[in-house]
């Protein structure tokens, strides 16, 4: 883990109270892992008090660039969306443990599913296996179409189908119908999202390879606090910590 100011290069809204912020700095050449996290502190001033978690979305070692993409929906997204190119940025990260590239064959197919703002993660961990000789295929879900976004960012790694649940764009129900209704086919299921679609994903393919990132409130982001603690099910009193433990987990790991 590091902590470094990083630089403002941008920050748009790319769909209905999503913002795309990419930053700038020397800590970016640390990001080496899909699915880990940045903890961002949201103003100078005393509150908010606790940063925000982030996941990475993107990674530009030639720029020295990260993207991040995040809904603002609280006081602390709020403050970020305000923030204007050249601000800087006090961060920590990377966070957490990513998802598991070097245990995937080249030759292999990797089922991507990302619901909301767990897309984002899934766009670096894209690139990394394609790189590698995976093939990838998305399942992308959202409420309606104004809440859409990197569908043609994930078209150009591979296969991907988008769901809305209300129908307005792509296939009308949640990603489990895609996945049935398309027959897709594949080795290893790697997903971020909300818990109904991950416990979904994880009761209908629980059988094969999956991968959970898990979306949870934290406080610390370094697994100091215990805000974050996710049941694993080997009893009551059994648990991970998703900052630290993950946010991924194997499906087997946690108990949704």
């Amino acid at each position: 883990m590091k902590k470094a100011h990083l630089t403002v290069q941008s920050n748009l809204e790319i769909a209905d109270r999503i913002y795309k912020m990419v930053l700038k700095g020397e800590l970016v050449r640390h990001l080496t892992e899909p699915g880990q996290f940045l903890h961002l502190k949201v103003s100078d001033a005393v509150t908010p008090l606790l940063r925000r978690p982030l996941s990475i979305a993107d990674v530009n070692f030639a720029a020295n660039e990260v993207s991040v993409i995040y809904r603002a929906d609280g006081e602390g997204t709020r403050l970020l969306s305000e923030k204007k190119e050249g601000g800087r940025i006090d961060v920590l990260g990377p966070l957490g443990n990513g998802f598991p590239v070097r245990r995937i064959e080249p030759g292999k197919t990797a089922l991507l599913v990302g619901g909301g703002v767990g897309v984002p993660p899934l766009q670096e961990l894209s690139k990394r296996l394609t790189e590698k000789g995976v093939n990838v295929i998305h399942v992308l879900g959202f409420q309606s179409a104004k809440d859409v976004f990197y569908e043609q960012e994930c078209r150009a790694y591979g296969d991907t189908y988008v769901a809305t649940a209300d129908g307005t764009y792509g296939e009308k129900g949640f990603v489990t119908d895609v996945i049935r209704e398309k027959q897709l086919e594949f080795d290893v299921l790697l997903s971020c999202g909300p818990t109904p679609m991950l416990k979904a994903l994880k009761q209908q393919y629980g059988y094969k390879e999956v991968y959970l990132s898990m979306e949870e409130r934290m406080g610390c982001g370094i697994g100091a606090c215990f805000a974050c603690v996710c049941r694993t099910g080997e009893s009551d009193t059994s648990y991970v910590k998703v900052c630290l433990d993950g946010p991924v987990f194997k499906a087997e790991e946690v108990a949704l």
